[in-house]
């Protein structure tokens, strides 16, 4: 029996649901292949090296982050394994120290971005009291001073509900008036926004900018028929000639689509 078949009995006997168990030996029979790729044959012969080198793979690989960290639990319950079977000592597979992690405030920024489509300078000065958490609204000031409301989609308000019992609480600045905070300020500033979105996209192997996050939620409530002056006022924009600049955008994809049909 080979280790991959002996890891799966070991799973079936300690009770690991049917479902898990078929993710975690699909999950190392790919870190297999991948370390037989690498000239390496004997898959007990479990290295530091090879999981970080393999979670690069990864990431340039552009796989989600919620996908490698999948892998990763993976890893480790094998790690586990090896060590409970004396097949090796060490557990070189932490989830603490090899796990992609993206902080719950960190996670608000981006939903925050992508579905209610505000300005980097919006986004910092959501104040709590912008938020009607009864309506489940949330009212921006935009440029000029001008006031404009959006809607929050029902996941969304409880990542903020989640964030403002976690994250936010164990912030030293937690009697701020506002909804994101740095460890340094009362305020979160968009320059940490940018370093924060540009860390991640390099993990990723991935271009991110606040501006592609609005520019995604323009794009995509035109695409479901959304109509132009609604995506206008949801997005506050000042002229409806440049909320058409998405719609003209996405019509050149659809008609590139479009010709490659035929």
């Amino acid at each position: 029996m080979n280790p991959i078949e002996e890891f799966e009995q070991y799973l079936v006997e300690n009770g690991i649901a049917p479902k898990t168990i078929e993710s975690y030996v699909g999950d190392v029979r790919a870190f297999s292949v991948y370390l037989i790729e690498m000239g390496v044959e004997q898959l007990t012969d479990l290295k530091r090296f090879y999981v970080s080198s393999y979670k690069n793979h990864l990431m340039e690989n552009k796989y989600a982050v919620a996908t490698i960290n999948k892998k990763i639990n993976s890893l480790q319950a094998f790690n586990l394994f090896l060590i409970d079977r004396r097949l090796t000592n060490d557990q070189v597979v932490t989830l603490r120290k090899d796990r992609i992690k993206v902080s719950l405030r960190n996670h608000l920024i981006i939903w925050l971005l992508l579905y209610t489509g505000v300005r980097v300078s919006e986004l910092c000065g959501i104040q709590l009291s912008d938020i009607d958490f009864l309506t489940s609204n949330l009212q921006v000031t935009g440029k000029g001073g001008k006031y404009r409301e959006i809607p929050i989609r029902p996941d969304l308000m409880e990542l903020i509900k989640e964030h403002m019992k976690t994250d936010r609480q164990e912030s030293k600045h937690q009697d701020s008036p506002y909804l994101l905070l740095s460890q340094r300020s009362s305020k979160l500033h968009k320059d940490a926004v940018n370093t924060m979105l540009e860390g991640l996209g390099k993990r990723l192997g991935l271009r991110m900018y606040p501006h592609k996050f609005r520019h995604t939620f323009c794009t995509r409530l035109l695409k479901k028929g959304v109509e132009l002056t609604t995506v206008s006022k949801l997005a506050g924009h000042g002229h409806i000639q440049t909320t058409a600049y998405y719609y003209i955008h996405t019509s050149k994809e659809e008609k590139g689509r479009a010709i490659l049909l035929l």
